[in-house]
């Protein structure tokens, strides 16, 4: 059974750092792009960032592009999410998911459609304080 498994949310002060892990079992770890999703109360999930399954190519979305940093370590089965820059708007559970393929799309459409995405972790809370 294909499992993933989001860590190292938590409460932070406005402006602080977090580091989420997502460790991946029971599949074939680096033979798939990893995405990073969120989603606030009342609101719909929408994507974070993208990373292919290499490490070569990573995508954010400009609402955290140069304050969040994503990278993999393939030998250890994880994806990380280091955030920086902490905003109250940032507070949401944060998800990681496998893409269905190798590359996260170029297509901006489909990069972000959760649909495209085939097994999800269970989510970590991260809340930021004002």
């Amino acid at each position: 059974e294909v499992q993933l498994q989001a860590s190292g949310g938590g409460l932070v002060q406005y402006g602080g750092s977090l580091r989420l892990a997502c460790a991946g079992s029971s599949f074939t770890f680096d033979g798939y792009a990893i995405g990073w999703f969120r989603q606030a109360p009342g609101k719909e999930r929408e994507g974070v960032s993208c990373i292919s399954s290499t490490g070569g190519s990573t995508y954010y979305k400009e609402y955290v592009k140069g304050r969040f940093t994503v990278s993999r370590d393939n030998a250890k089965n994880t994806v990380y999410l280091q955030m920086n820059s902490l905003k109250p708007e940032d507070t949401a559970v944060y998800y990681c998911a496998t893409y269905g393929g190798r590359l996260c799309s170029t297509a901006l459409r489909n990069r972000w459609n959760t649909a495209r995405y085939d097994y999800w972790g269970q989510g970590t809370q991260v809340t930021v304080s004002s």
